[in-house]
């Protein structure tokens, strides 16, 4: 057991191709809480993807943050949630990514190499795409997806990305996900239609149902009420559920 691991949290490296020191990004490293739970992830990002599990229940389900390196917020708010929920007891199973490529988080660069991993989880061993064959490996119920979207981007408001096809449990959780936090919800037909390669399309078209959550931010930035906006999109994710009460 590694000795930073104070809390005993379960961590397994899922790429080891994308390791970085997420300390370098100060935007990122000056907002987050060094608790102990913290501190040990942040050792462990130098290694490659960090998935950490969290209860031993059913339903499963799979947190993803940092997909984008330069979108800050929901990385700090998966970290916090960690701390939140690690010592409760729990009507389920998560595994939580918060850093899905720290190399990225550290360069503060949406892309991995000159890749958008949210437009290649179709493409063989991607991040996202071994993002996605872990969440089918491990039976996973859902996958929520934590963004920031800039001001005068694509969507440049805070939302819940949705399909209706092929999974409309798509379309349910994004409605309770808007309903309970406010967050805008923003629907497509069909999953792959326009987005490509993303990975709430690419799940949902595997039968995984998976929602993209949004909040509004600069890039490359954080404060405190962003992070606490993408917080309580992951809370009423895990709510819906009934993962916690």
């Amino acid at each position: 057991m590694d000795d930073l691991n104070k809390n005993n949290l379960e961590v397994e490296i899922i790429s080891k191709e994308s390791g970085g020191f997420i300390s370098a990004n100060r935007n990122i490293f000056n907002n987050i809480d060094l608790s102990d739970n913290s501190k040990f992830i942040l050792n462990q990002a130098i290694k490659g993807t960090p998935m950490i599990k969290i209860g031993d229940a059913y339903p499963n389900l799979m947190l993803v943050a940092g997909v984008h390196g330069n979108e800050l917020a929901p990385q700090i708010a998966a970290l916090k949630l960690i701390d939140k929920v690690f010592d409760l007891d729990l009507n389920g199973t998560l595994y939580i990514i918060p850093f899905a490529s720290p190399k990225s988080t550290m360069d503060n660069s949406r892309y991995f190499d000159g890749i958008d991993l949210n437009r290649s989880t179709h493409l063989p061993n991607s991040i996202t795409n071994t993002i996605l064959k872990k969440a089918k490996e491990l039976n996973v119920s859902a996958i929520g997806d934590f963004h920031s979207s800039a001001p005068n981007s694509n969507p440049g408001k805070e939302g819940v990305f949705c399909t209706q096809k092929p999974c409309d449990a798509s379309f349910f959780i994004a409605d309770y996900i808007s309903k309970k936090v406010g967050s805008e919800k923003i629907i497509y037909p069909v999953a792959g239609i326009p987005f490509k390669g993303a990975l709430e399309d690419e799940s949902n078209l595997a039968q995984i149902p998976s929602v993209t959550c949004e909040v509004l931010s600069a890039i490359g930035y954080a404060n405190e009420k962003i992070c606490e906006r993408s917080y309580l999109q992951m809370i009423a994710f895990l709510e819906y559920f009934g993962i916690i009460d």
